[in-house]
């Protein structure tokens, strides 16, 4: 196996999750790749978290080492030769630094987008808590949880394992291709989230196919602990 283009610690992410119609979804599938459903919910999630540790095939680029980033990505599986990937596909990535961006909008076709950012974190012997704000056309949006320091371990066939381990990211590279990228990490222990705060304008920021989002409840929140991930260079999957 090749070696990991980029490793680093994904650290207190923070999970909204919502409940979506599949065709705001299907407009955005790279080539070959098929929609993912956990009990019949086709899922979008909004997710904040910190990078920790980064390092780019195995340097780590000053001022580029720990940052926040907060995406918007929906689940997705692929079937190559026989056996199904399970994956996720990234409407948005949005992170503070301009390096970061380019490289992987270059690289790994992403959508990622530079915009300041703010991040705070508690953690006592009781209660650990993360909030994630980023600013767009002079408003802050935010999401934020506060849990019980309590770590839960990870069960099998839960909404939770479903939404945290898609081990594959697709993007769409050309219209009979899509760019395939390989995620490993182990299971991420979670936190019994008690209390969250979401201010997202999903209008403005993704557009209005999203906008419903403004107004609509998640049907969960999840508060995962996280850990050191590795990323592996993308390979073309095509028709050819």
């Amino acid at each position: 196996m090749s070696k990991p283009f980029l490793t680093a610690a994904w650290k207190n992410l923070v999970l909204i999750n919502y409940s979506v119609d599949p065709s705001i979804l299907k407009p955005y599938l790279p080539y070959g790749v098929e929609l993912d459903t956990f009990n019949g919910i086709h899922y979008l999630s909004l997710v904040g978290f910190m990078f920790r540790d980064t390092s780019v095939m195995g340097m780590k680029i000053p001022f580029h080492v720990n940052f926040p980033e907060v995406n918007l990505r929906f689940y997705v599986k692929y079937n190559d030769l026989g056996k199904w990937k399970r994956g996720v596909v990234f409407l948005s990535e949005i992170v503070p630094k301009h390096a970061v961006a380019f490289i992987a909008n270059s690289i790994y076709r992403e959508n990622y987008r530079r915009m300041p950012m703010r991040v705070t974190e508690e953690i006592d012997a009781h209660r650990i808590s993360a909030s994630y704000e980023w600013k767009f056309r002079n408003s802050w949006n935010q999401v934020a949880v506060s849990a019980l320091n309590q770590p839960i371990v990870l069960q099998e066939g839960s909404e939770e394992e479903f939404i945290t381990e898609h081990f594959w990211g697709y993007a769409k590279y050309s219209a009979e291709e899509a760019s395939e990228y390989q995620v490993k990490h182990p299971r991420w222990n979670t936190f019994n989230v008690d209390s969250y705060n979401i201010e997202c304008d999903f209008s403005s920021l993704y557009g209005k196919a999203f906008s419903e989002l403004n107004n609509q409840e998640p049907v969960s929140v999840f508060f995962a602990e996280g850990s050191a991930i590795e990323v592996y260079p993308k390979r073309l999957v095509s028709r050819f």
